[in-house]
Protein backbone atom coordinates (compact mmCIF):
# COMPACT_ATOMS: atom_id res chain seq x y z
CA UNK A 1 0.00 0.00 0.00
CA UNK A 2 2.86 2.40 0.90
CA UNK A 3 4.28 2.14 -2.64
CA UNK A 4 1.26 2.78 -4.55
CA UNK A 5 -0.39 5.27 -3.07
CA UNK A 6 0.47 8.80 -2.09
CA UNK A 7 2.05 9.92 1.34
CA UNK A 8 0.14 12.82 1.32
CA UNK A 9 -3.08 11.56 0.13
CA UNK A 10 -3.14 9.13 2.52
CA UNK A 11 -2.36 11.11 5.53
CA UNK A 12 -5.02 13.44 4.76
CA UNK A 13 -6.94 14.75 7.72
CA UNK A 14 -4.35 13.45 10.41
CA UNK A 15 -1.08 15.54 9.53
CA UNK A 16 -1.76 16.89 5.58
CA UNK A 17 -4.52 19.00 4.43
CA UNK A 18 -6.15 19.18 0.83
CA UNK A 19 -4.66 21.68 -1.39
CA UNK A 20 -7.50 22.08 -3.15
CA UNK A 21 -10.13 23.94 -0.62
CA UNK A 22 -13.64 24.06 -1.72
CA UNK A 23 -16.61 22.44 -2.30
CA UNK A 24 -18.52 22.82 -5.66
CA UNK A 25 -22.20 22.17 -7.36
CA UNK A 26 -21.64 18.70 -9.44
CA UNK A 27 -22.41 20.66 -12.85
CA UNK A 28 -19.39 23.38 -11.91
CA UNK A 29 -17.49 20.87 -10.48
CA UNK A 30 -15.43 19.58 -13.68
CA UNK A 31 -14.80 23.55 -14.18
CA UNK A 32 -12.90 24.40 -10.98
CA UNK A 33 -10.58 21.37 -11.38
CA UNK A 34 -9.46 22.52 -15.12
CA UNK A 35 -8.99 26.10 -13.47
CA UNK A 36 -7.06 24.52 -10.52
CA UNK A 37 -5.02 22.76 -12.84
CA UNK A 38 -4.15 25.81 -15.24
CA UNK A 39 -3.30 28.08 -12.46
CA UNK A 40 -0.84 26.00 -11.19
CA UNK A 41 0.66 25.38 -14.15
CA UNK A 42 0.91 28.95 -15.07
CA UNK A 43 2.32 29.72 -11.73
CA UNK A 44 5.08 26.87 -11.97
CA UNK A 45 5.86 27.76 -15.51
CA UNK A 46 6.37 31.77 -14.86
CA UNK A 47 8.03 31.25 -11.84
CA UNK A 48 10.28 28.75 -12.37
CA UNK A 49 13.23 30.41 -10.46
CA UNK A 50 10.89 31.20 -7.77
CA UNK A 51 11.55 27.97 -5.77
CA UNK A 52 7.54 27.17 -5.74
CA UNK A 53 6.62 24.32 -3.73
CA UNK A 54 3.30 23.72 -3.82
CA UNK A 55 0.09 26.10 -4.78
CA UNK A 56 -2.91 25.77 -2.20
CA UNK A 57 -6.29 27.09 -3.58
CA UNK A 58 -9.22 28.17 -1.57
CA UNK A 59 -12.47 29.09 -3.19
CA UNK A 60 -15.38 31.51 -1.51
CA UNK A 61 -18.81 32.32 -2.86
CA UNK A 62 -16.64 34.91 -5.54
CA UNK A 63 -12.89 34.80 -4.60
CA UNK A 64 -10.83 32.27 -5.40
CA UNK A 65 -7.75 32.97 -2.21
CA UNK A 66 -4.43 31.36 -4.20
CA UNK A 67 -1.47 30.59 -1.31
CA UNK A 68 2.25 30.07 -3.18
CA UNK A 69 4.60 28.18 -0.98
CA UNK A 70 8.54 29.10 -2.38
CA UNK A 71 11.39 29.33 -1.02
CA UNK A 72 12.32 32.51 -2.95
CA UNK A 73 9.27 34.96 -2.40
CA UNK A 74 11.21 38.21 -3.42
CA UNK A 75 11.51 36.42 -7.39
CA UNK A 76 7.44 36.17 -7.09
CA UNK A 77 6.49 39.60 -5.25
CA UNK A 78 9.25 41.68 -7.63
CA UNK A 79 9.83 45.17 -6.56
CA UNK A 80 7.08 46.77 -4.51
CA UNK A 81 4.69 44.24 -5.53
CA UNK A 82 4.62 44.49 -9.50
CA UNK A 83 5.08 41.13 -10.29
CA UNK A 84 2.27 40.16 -8.05
CA UNK A 85 -0.23 42.84 -9.80
CA UNK A 86 1.04 41.21 -13.14
CA UNK A 87 -0.18 37.67 -12.20
CA UNK A 88 -3.29 38.47 -10.78
CA UNK A 89 -4.05 40.12 -14.16
CA UNK A 90 -2.55 37.06 -16.02
CA UNK A 91 -4.78 34.62 -13.61
CA UNK A 92 -8.15 37.07 -14.15
CA UNK A 93 -7.63 35.31 -18.05
CA UNK A 94 -7.82 31.87 -16.38
CA UNK A 95 -11.15 32.65 -14.21
CA UNK A 96 -13.43 35.50 -13.53
CA UNK A 97 -13.71 35.12 -10.16
CA UNK A 98 -11.34 38.13 -7.84
CA UNK A 99 -7.98 36.49 -7.35
CA UNK A 100 -6.28 37.10 -3.86
CA UNK A 101 -2.57 36.29 -3.94
CA UNK A 102 -0.64 35.13 -0.70
CA UNK A 103 2.76 34.01 -0.56
CA UNK A 104 4.13 31.59 2.10
CA UNK A 105 7.91 31.53 2.88
CA UNK A 106 9.91 27.93 2.97
CA UNK A 107 12.18 28.46 5.82
CA UNK A 108 13.98 25.48 5.33
CA UNK A 109 13.92 24.08 1.50
CA UNK A 110 16.50 21.30 2.06
CA UNK A 111 13.53 19.00 4.33
CA UNK A 112 10.65 20.13 1.59
CA UNK A 113 10.43 16.92 -0.88
CA UNK A 114 9.25 18.90 -3.54
CA UNK A 115 12.04 21.52 -3.97
CA UNK A 116 14.69 18.52 -3.76
CA UNK A 117 13.50 17.04 -6.30
CA UNK A 118 13.22 20.25 -8.86
CA UNK A 119 17.05 20.78 -7.26
CA UNK A 120 17.83 17.21 -8.62
CA UNK A 121 16.10 17.87 -11.96
CA UNK A 122 17.70 20.81 -12.53
CA UNK A 123 21.14 19.50 -12.26
CA UNK A 124 20.94 16.82 -14.08
CA UNK A 125 19.29 19.19 -16.97
CA UNK A 126 22.64 21.06 -16.42
CA UNK A 127 24.65 18.15 -17.42
CA UNK A 128 25.51 17.04 -13.67
CA UNK A 129 25.93 13.44 -12.79
CA UNK A 130 22.50 11.67 -11.62
CA UNK A 131 24.76 10.41 -8.64
CA UNK A 132 26.19 13.17 -7.79
CA UNK A 133 23.20 14.97 -7.77
CA UNK A 134 21.24 12.47 -5.94
CA UNK A 135 23.89 12.16 -3.24
CA UNK A 136 24.60 15.95 -2.81
CA UNK A 137 21.03 16.25 -2.12
CA UNK A 138 20.51 13.34 0.21
CA UNK A 139 23.20 14.57 2.46
CA UNK A 140 22.22 18.62 2.46
CA UNK A 141 18.66 17.20 3.23
CA UNK A 142 20.09 14.97 6.53
CA UNK A 143 22.22 17.48 7.55
CA UNK A 144 19.05 19.98 7.84
CA UNK A 145 17.47 17.48 10.12
CA UNK A 146 15.32 14.76 8.46
CA UNK A 147 15.07 11.29 10.22
CA UNK A 148 15.27 9.98 6.64
CA UNK A 149 15.46 10.89 2.77
CA UNK A 150 14.33 8.32 -0.12
CA UNK A 151 15.19 9.52 -4.01
CA UNK A 152 14.28 7.76 -6.93
CA UNK A 153 15.26 8.52 -10.46
CA UNK A 154 13.94 6.75 -13.67
CA UNK A 155 14.75 6.49 -17.37
CA UNK A 156 17.98 6.69 -20.05
CA UNK A 157 20.32 7.80 -17.52
CA UNK A 158 23.64 8.63 -18.75
CA UNK A 159 21.77 8.43 -22.51
CA UNK A 160 21.71 4.52 -22.09
CA UNK A 161 19.65 3.11 -24.73
CA UNK A 162 18.31 0.93 -22.37
CA UNK A 163 15.87 3.05 -19.18
CA UNK A 164 16.49 1.77 -15.62
CA UNK A 165 16.01 3.06 -12.16
CA UNK A 166 18.51 4.07 -9.49
CA UNK A 167 17.68 4.94 -5.73
CA UNK A 168 19.29 6.61 -2.52
CA UNK A 169 17.90 5.82 0.59
CA UNK A 170 19.26 6.52 3.91
CA UNK A 171 17.60 6.81 7.14
CA UNK A 172 14.07 5.45 7.39
CA UNK A 173 10.84 6.40 5.89
CA UNK A 174 7.69 4.82 7.83
CA UNK A 175 5.58 4.77 4.59
CA UNK A 176 2.81 2.66 6.42
CA UNK A 177 2.35 4.60 9.66
CA UNK A 178 0.14 7.42 9.61
CA UNK A 179 1.56 9.20 12.17
CA UNK A 180 5.26 9.76 10.32
CA UNK A 181 5.01 13.27 8.81
CA UNK A 182 6.37 12.20 5.47
CA UNK A 183 6.83 14.85 2.41
CA UNK A 184 6.68 13.34 -1.00
CA UNK A 185 7.59 15.41 -4.25
CA UNK A 186 7.57 14.52 -8.16
CA UNK A 187 9.12 16.31 -11.05
CA UNK A 188 10.43 15.48 -14.03
CA UNK A 189 13.99 16.74 -15.99
CA UNK A 190 13.85 17.44 -19.48
CA UNK A 191 17.27 16.07 -21.21
CA UNK A 192 18.23 15.56 -24.53
CA UNK A 193 17.85 11.84 -24.14
CA UNK A 194 13.89 12.17 -22.85
CA UNK A 195 12.49 12.96 -19.74
CA UNK A 196 13.78 11.83 -16.25
CA UNK A 197 11.42 11.53 -13.88
CA UNK A 198 12.64 12.16 -10.17
CA UNK A 199 10.73 11.02 -6.72
CA UNK A 200 11.85 12.31 -3.58
CA UNK A 201 10.32 10.91 0.55
CA UNK A 202 11.46 12.86 3.71
CA UNK A 203 10.43 11.66 6.65
CA UNK A 204 10.51 14.47 9.14
CA UNK A 205 9.16 12.89 12.59
CA UNK A 206 5.97 11.81 13.76
CA UNK A 207 3.57 14.28 14.80
CA UNK A 208 1.35 12.75 17.06
CA UNK A 209 3.18 10.87 19.95
CA UNK A 210 2.93 7.79 21.74
CA UNK A 211 0.40 8.24 24.46
CA UNK A 212 1.06 4.95 26.86
CA UNK A 213 0.24 4.68 30.33
CA UNK A 214 2.62 4.23 33.25
CA UNK A 215 1.17 1.47 35.85
CA UNK A 216 1.50 2.65 39.49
Amino acid sequence: MGQKVSPVVLRIGINKNWRSMWFADPKDYAKNIEEDYKIRQYIRKKFVQGAVSCVEIERLADQIKIRIASARPGVIIGRRGVDIDRLRQDLAKITPKEIAVDIKEIKNPAVDAQLVAQSVAFQMEKRVGFRRAMKRAVEQTIQAGAKGVKIIVSGRLDGAEIARREKYHIGKIPLQTFRADIDYGFTEAVTTFGCIGVKVWIYKGDTIKDVRKVEA
